[in-house]
């Protein structure tokens, strides 16, 4: 990977868009650390200082922001709402007609598509704006800090603070297509990687200052331990795929030969990806949230503040791992479809060898899918359980950036852009047979 990088900064037009990649980063990371107006950041950083600060409802998209939505800056939503936007809208695709039919019309669909995610994004990040800023005047965004975060519960600021955010989230959003445009891989994937990398060393910190042995360096190179290991088990599952064969007849159009050759369709063993254990955690969340803007006292409220709010207890997570295995099964089922991919193959000639063109090829496709999603939903279910084996051992938070999630989010971005650099230096140096 290095020396990936290393050839890229030698080229010339690599080298351009490395350093504007760069560039994007430097200010996304600036805005990260600018507070919205209205806000008292000395209470803010008082609270935050509290252990344990971020163990709340809002711990898991504060690790999306880089730690910036607790601080209440203008980059405080980060890229989350564009994401759930995305994922809407993706689901969307298989129940509304006119979606799945500018999905098939090409460039010119996906682009609107593409825009209907921004108006999207727009009411997401102003939704979730709002619930943010009344959290905060409510004293529930931090836990056991009842220090008053917005002094001046006045409409006029609560209107501001809303807006500022909202513009914050439009901006983050043009920052990642510049980045896909004119840079280096997927902009709001390269946004989110730097978000969650850029709390490891405060976080690998907290784990030495808070442990016990050898004045808590132990604990820290067993955190490091554990994250190298994790990283390699990520890197093992997320390259592993079930590769099927097919072959194509040959056609004789005039006097040329067309097909006769053989390639092979990629099943991913984790074909989902990260979105099955996201859209558990905020599923799961929704129950503490409705506990919390309640509050009730009675026994239900109680029930589910015991339940769900630290992330430790039983049934939060035999409830968290059979929830990331059904999504698993959900977002493959509607992100792969072998009854289409069985007609494309029949259209042009294609057939897996030993299996008959059409119906069957669609059913050996589904067989073979839902065998891998077993071990790939698993696999998540056991990556995502590592956050409550951290809290319990390094006295960390459900949202620790050496967790599965975060893990699964680094692995995935960084190889996908090293294939992504690989791929144009391929392209810009390649020398052929002939020397």
């Amino acid at each position: 990977m290095l020396t990936a990088f290393a050839r890229a900064f030698k080229t010339p037009d690599l080298r351009k868009e490395l350093l504007f990649t760069l560039g994007i980063i430097v200010l996304y990371q600036i805005g990260a650390h600018i507070p919205i107006p209205g806000v008292n950041y000395a209470n803010v950083e008082f609270c935050m200082e509290r252990p344990h600060a971020d163990s709340g409802l809002f711990g898991l998209v504060n690790m999306f922001s880089g730690g910036a939505l607790l601080q209440i800056t203008i980059f405080a939503l980060g890229i989350m709402p564009y994401i759930t936007a995305s994922i809407i809208l993706q689901l969307l695709t298989v129940v509304i007609p006119r979606l799945e039919a500018l999905k098939k019309e090409g460039q010119s669909g996906q682009a609107k598509i593409t825009q209907y995610t921004r108006y999207l994004t727009v009411t997401l990040a102003a939704v979730e704006g709002t619930a943010l800023v009344n959290a905060a005047r409510a004293g529930s965004l931090f836990q056991g800090c009842t220090r008053h975060i917005v002094p001046n519960g006045s409409v006029f600021t609560t209107i501001t603070m809303v807006i500022t955010m909202t513009a914050g989230t439009c901006l983050t959003m043009w920052l990642g297509e510049l980045v896909t445009d004119r840079g280096i891989g997927n902009g709001m994937s390269i946004l989110m990687f730097i978000s969650i990398a850029a709390r490891f060393p405060s976080a690998l910190w907290q784990v030495k200052l808070q442990g016990e042995l050898a004045g808590g360096w132990i604990e820290f190179f067993a955190v490091i331990a554990v994250g190298l290991a994790m990283v390699a088990l990520v890197v093992f599952v997320e390259q592993a795929q079930r590769r099927i064969p097919v072959q194509y007849a040959k056609r004789m159009i005039g006097r040329r030969s067309y097909g006769g050759t053989s390639t092979y369709i990629p099943l991913k063993v984790n074909q989902a990806g990260v979105v099955p254990v996201i859209f558990a955690s905020s599923l799961l969340s929704l129950p503490a949230l409705i506990a919390q803007f309640s509050g009730s006292k009675a026994a239900w409220a109680t029930w589910i503040a015991t339940t769900f709010t630290k992330g430790d207890h039983p049934v939060y997570l035999a409830a968290y791992v059979l929830l990331i295995v059904f999504f698993a099964f959900f977002y493959v089922a509607i992100s792969f479809d072998p009854e289409e991919v069985a007609d494309n193959m029949k259209k042009h000639g294609g057939f897996i060898p030993g299996i008959r063109a059409g119906r069957p090829t669609a059913e050996y496709l589904s067989y073979v899918l839902n065998r891998i999603t077993w071990p790939g939903s698993l696999y998540l279910g056991l990556i995502a359980l590592v956050p409550t084996m951290e809290l319990v051992l390094f006295h960390a938070n459900q949202n620790f950036p050496f967790g599965g999630t975060s893990i699964l989010i680094i692995v995935s971005v960084g190889l996908e852009t090293v294939k992504q650099i690989e791929s144009q230096l391929q392209q810009r140096n390649y020398e052929g047979f002939l020397r």
